[in-house]
C-alpha cells in the first residue's frame, strides 16, 4: 500500500508538471543551457588534460635546452659527452625539431628529425617512415595529409631557409595514440632537416636524456644546471603542470564569459527559493484540506525538482557529448587549443571526468531541488485556509 502512494504522488507531480508545462519548460531550457555550457568546458578541457597526458607519457625525463637573453636557441652537441658522465644519467640524444609555416594552407607543421626519439608508439596507417639517412623522402600526419590532399607516393614542396624549394616524397602517413603528437608532423631524415632549416652541424635543437632512476631527474638537473649555466634543464613534471595549468587556466576564463547563463540560473533558483506563486500556493492548501500529509506535500515537491533538474542535467551533458565529441567542440576548442593550433582538426577520444560530473551535478541538482522544498515545507505547514486565501 505504501508503495502504491509513493506512485500515487510521482503520478500526481507528472500531472502538475504537464499542467505548467510553458514555465517548466522555460526552466529546463535555462537550466539546460547552463549545464551545456559548463559541461562542454569540463569535457573539453578534461580531454585535452588526457591527450597531452598521452602525447607526454613516452617523452623524456628531462629535456637540456640552451638560452640567450632568455630565449631558446640551437645547443652544441658537444656538451653531451660530459651530460653522460653525470652519474644516473643513462643516455644523451640531440633532437632536431622546428616548425614551418605553410603559407598556402596558412598552418605550422611540426618538423621532425628521424632517429631513435620516435618511439615505437607511433603506428603508421600507410606506408613506412623515412629512414635516418634517407635524403628527400617523409611521413607525414594525418591531418597534413588531409589538408594537402597528399598520399603514399606523392609529393610535399617546402621551402629552405635560403628560398630554394625542396620536395620530399611521402613515404608513410601514421598517427599515434594522441592525434595532437602527429597529425601536424612532418618526419624526415636529418640531413634533410638540417639542409631545410639551414642549422650548422654539431648543433641540435635541444638534447633529451634519459635517467636511469626517475626519481634522481631533479638532482640531475641541478648539477647540469650547475655545470653549464647558459642552459635550462626542463623535467616531464613540469611539462605536465603546465598543460594542466594552461587548460585549467582556460576553462576558467571560458566559464568567466559565460557567467552571465550561470548569474541566470541563479537567479532562477533564488526566485523559486524565495517563495511560490498564488496558484502553487493555493495548490498546496487544497492538497492539505483534502488530507495529504506534510511529507507528501514535500515528496511531492521533491519529485518535481529531481524531475526538472535531473531532465536538465541529462539533456545538457548529452549536448555537451555530442558538441565536443561528434562535432569537435567547434565552440570551444579555439579557445582551449591557443593561437599557435590553427590546425589541425582532430576528434578527441572521449574521456569523462565522472569525479567533475558529480561535482557538476551536486552544485546544480541539489540547490535546485532545495530551493523548490523550503518554500513548499512553509506553505505546508501552514493551515489550509490560511496558504489558500494568500
Amino acid at each position: 500500500m505504501s508503495i502504491n502512494r509513493h506512485f500515487n504522488i510521482l503520478d500526481y507531480t507528472l500531472q502538475s508538471l504537464l499542467r505548467r508545462k510553458f514555465k517548466n519548460i522555460g526552466i529546463i531550457i535555462v537550466f539546460t543551457f547552463v549545464i551545456f555550457i559548463t559541461g562542454s568546458v569540463l569535457l573539453l578541457s578534461y580531454s585535452f588534460k588526457k591527450e597531452a597526458m598521452l602525447m607526454l607519457k613516452n617523452s623524456p625525463e628531462l629535456i637540456i635546452q640552451k638560452t640567450m637573453a632568455g630565449r631558446h636557441e640551437l645547443i652544441p652537441v658537444g656538451i653531451s659527452s660530459e651530460i653522460m658522465k653525470i652519474p644516473g644519467v643513462s643516455k644523451v640524444e640531440p633532437r632536431y625539431w622546428g616548425y614551418y609555416y605553410d603559407s598556402l594552407i596558412k598552418a605550422n607543421y611540426t618538423i621532425l628529425a628521424s632517429g631513435e626519439s620516435l618511439s615505437a608508439n607511433n603506428r603508421l596507417l600507410k606506408g613506412r617512415l623515412p629512414g635516418i639517412n634517407e635524403n628527400n623522402t617523409a611521413a607525414i600526419g594525418r591531418g597534413v595529409s588531409e589538408a594537402r590532399f597528399l598520399n603514399t607516393d606523392s609529393s610535399i614542396s617546402m621551402q629552405t631557409a635560403g628560398g630554394r624549394p625542396m620536395d620530399f616524397w611521402i613515404t608513410g602517413i601514421f598517427e599515434a595514440d594522441s592525434e595532437l603528437l602527429t597529425s601536424d608532423l612532418i618526419v624526415i631524415s636529418r640531413a634533410d632537416f638540417m639542409k631545410l632549416f639551414g642549422i650548422p652541424e654539431q648543433m641540435a635543437t635541444d638534447l633529451a636524456v634519459t635517467v636511469s632512476n626517475e626519481t634522481e631527474t631533479v638532482v640531475i638537473a641541478k648539477k647540469i644546471l650547475s655545470q653549464f649555466p647558459d642552459t635550462r634543464p626542463i623535467l616531464r613534471s613540469e611539462i605536465i603542470r603546465t598543460y594542466d595549468a594552461v587548460f585549467g587556466w582556460r576553462s576558467g576564463l571560458i566559464l568567466t564569459l559565460f557567467s552571465g547563463a550561470l548569474i541566470a540560473f541563479i537567479i532562477l533558483a533564488w526566485d523559486k527559493a524565495t517563495g511560490l506563486s498564488a496558484e502553487e500556493k493555493q495548490e498546496i492548501g487544497i492538497l492539505k484540506a483534502i488530507g495529504w500529509e506534510t511529507s507528501d506535500v514535500l515528496e511531492m515537491k521533491f519529485w518535481e525538482g529531481l524531475v526538472i533538474s535531473l531532465t536538465s542535467f541529462l539533456i545538457g551533458i548529452i549536448l555537451a557529448y555530442i558538441h565536443i565529441f561528434f562535432f569537435g567542440a567547434s565552440i570551444f576548442a579555439p579557445a582551449l587549443k591557443g593561437w599557435s593550433v590553427i590546425y589541425p582538426n582532430f576528434k578527441l577520444a572521449p574521456y569523462i571526468d565522472f569525479y567533475q560530473i558529480s561535482i557538476l551535478m551536486s552544485l546544480t541538482i541539489v540547490p535546485y531541488i532545495a530551493s523548490t522544498i523550503i518554500p513548499s515545507w512553509k506553505a505546508s505547514i501552514t493551515e489550509p485556509d490560511i496558504v489558500m486565501r494568500g
